[in-house]
């Protein structure tokens, strides 16, 4: 674990969805966060809103103990955005790189949850991206179904019981989802429905103790599915 004079903090990045999220958070608080929901591309903001963030918590780089992305699953764009940003920055600044599943990141927004929680985030072409988890009696997560790339009206085949939907796919499909899974559909807040770095940093500071790290040259994003360049390719190989 990277030692110096004072704590250490983690700048955690999130921009797996269109809502753009960066955090500065230490272990037992979050001490800054900027978040922007825009359909412009990410990069255009990363970079400037890391040295805004800084500067206003005033924090320099010698006090960031590690950098925290959002790996997927979400927008290929923007997952690829953040890691490449933290990739460059890990090797610039020699610091440590922490992986967090996004949807681990949306779910851990409810730490003691007596219920069990389903991020749904939408994975366009109709569809979404969601998981299973459950909180512990430390209020740490655990992962009771992998994350997956499915219809929102197959949501039913995992979800029996009354469950906690969070996600920007709430807004998209939580009517829909409603009708379908009756009192087992509690919805979030639309306020807390999007995916957020301080999240990402909380979540961060569990491997961050244990030493979790990547490796900045061969860390990817999580993506589920299969990009449209890469489904195009194998139809054309089967053509051939």
């Amino acid at each position: 674990m990277p030692s110096s004079a004072a704590p250490p903090v983690i700048l955690a990045l999130e921009t797996a969805t269109t809502c753009g999220s960066l955090a500065l958070v230490a272990e037992d608080r979050c001490l800054g966060e900027y978040s922007l929901n825009t359909s412009a591309t990410h990069s255009r903001s990363l970079l400037a809103g890391i040295h805004w963030l800084l500067a206003q918590c005033d924090l320099s780089w010698p006090q960031i103990g590690a950098i925290a992305v959002s790996l997927g699953p979400g927008s290929f764009t923007g997952l690829r955005i953040a890691l490449s940003t933290a990739k460059g920055l890990c090797m610039a600044a020699k610091k440590p790189l922490i992986g967090v599943e996004t949807l681990a990141g949306l779910a851990s927004q409810f730490p003691f949850s007596s219920l069990p929680i389903c991020p749904v985030i939408d994975a366009r072409k109709n569809e979404i991206y969601t998981a299973l988890y459950r909180c512990n009696q430390q209020g740490l997560l655990e992962k009771t179904a992998e994350p997956m790339v499915i219809k929102p009206q197959r949501l039913p085949e995992f979800i029996t019981t009354p469950t906690l939907l969070v996600g920007d796919g709430l807004p998209l499909y939580g009517r829909m989802l409603k009708e379908l899974l009756g009192e087992s559909a509690l919805l979030a807040p639309p306020e807390i429905c999007f995916a957020r770095a301080a999240s990402i940093g909380s979540a961060a500071w569990h491997l961050f103790r244990q030493g979790s790290f990547l490796a900045p040259a061969t860390a990817v994003p999580i993506y589920v599915r299969a990009s449209d360049a890469e489904l195009q390719f194998g139809e054309k190989k089967m053509q051939r």
